[in-house]
C-alpha cells in the first residue's frame, strides 16, 4: 500500500529506527522543521505523538512495527514536496526496480546513515535515532527542498 502525500514544507525532518525510544536530542535537532518524515521501526505509537509536537509527521511502517495500532500506517509514501519528488519506505532492498522520477528515497532498516546522489536521486538513510546498535552512529537528517534536494545528516550522541 502506497500513500500519496502533498505538502508545501521544504525544510524536512527525516528520522527511523526509533524503536521506541525518542531521544531528547532527536527532538532538539527536529525543532524548526516545517515537516517530519519517520521512515519505519517506530517501536510505539507515543513515539509519532510526540514527534507531532514538533512538526506534521509522515510514517511508513518497519518490519518491527507488527502490533495493532501500527496497521494502518503505510508501507510506502510517496510525497511531493513543492517540486521535489519523495519515496519513502522502510528497507531499500523492497525498493522496486521500475520506480523512477524520484528525486529523493528514504529509507531506514540498516541503522546506516547514507546521504549520497546517484544518477540525479538523493538516497537518504538519517540512521537510527533510537537504541544503538553495534558501532553505528545515532543520528536524524534534515533534508532541505526548497531548490535542489540536500541533507544532512546530524550525530546526536558519540
Amino acid at each position: 500500500m502506497t500513500r500519496v502525500e502533498t505538502t508545501s514544507a521544504t525544510r524536512i525532518g527525516v528520522i527511523a529506527d526509533t524503536h521506541g525510544l525518542l531521544r531528547p536530542e532527536a527532538e532538539e535537532a527536529l525543532r524548526g522543521v516545517e515537516l517530519i518524515l519517520h521512515a519505519g521501526d517506530i517501536g510505539k505509537p507515543e513515539i509519532l505523538e510526540r514527534l507531532a509536537g514538533i512538526a506534521p509527521v509522515i510514517a511508513v511502517r518497519g518490519n518491527n512495527d507488527t502490533v495493532a495500532w501500527a496497521e494502518s500506517i503505510p508501507e510506502e509514501v510517496t510525497l511531493e514536496a513543492g517540486s521535489c519528488r519523495i519515496f519513502m519506505l522502510h528497507d531499500r532492498k523492497r525498493l522496486d526496480p521500475q520506480a523512477a522520477g524520484y528525486d529523493v528515497i528514504i529509507a531506514g532498516h540498516s541503522h546506516k546513515p547514507l546521504n549520497e546522489a546517484r544518477d540525479g536521486v538523493l538516497h537518504l538513510n538519517p540512521g537510527s535515532a533510537g537504541p544503538r546498535r553495534f558501532r553505528l552512529p545515532v543520528c536524524v537528517a534534515r533534508l532541505d527542498v526548497a531548490d535542489k534536494p540536500k541533507a544532512e545528516i546530524i550525530s546526536l550522541i558519540e
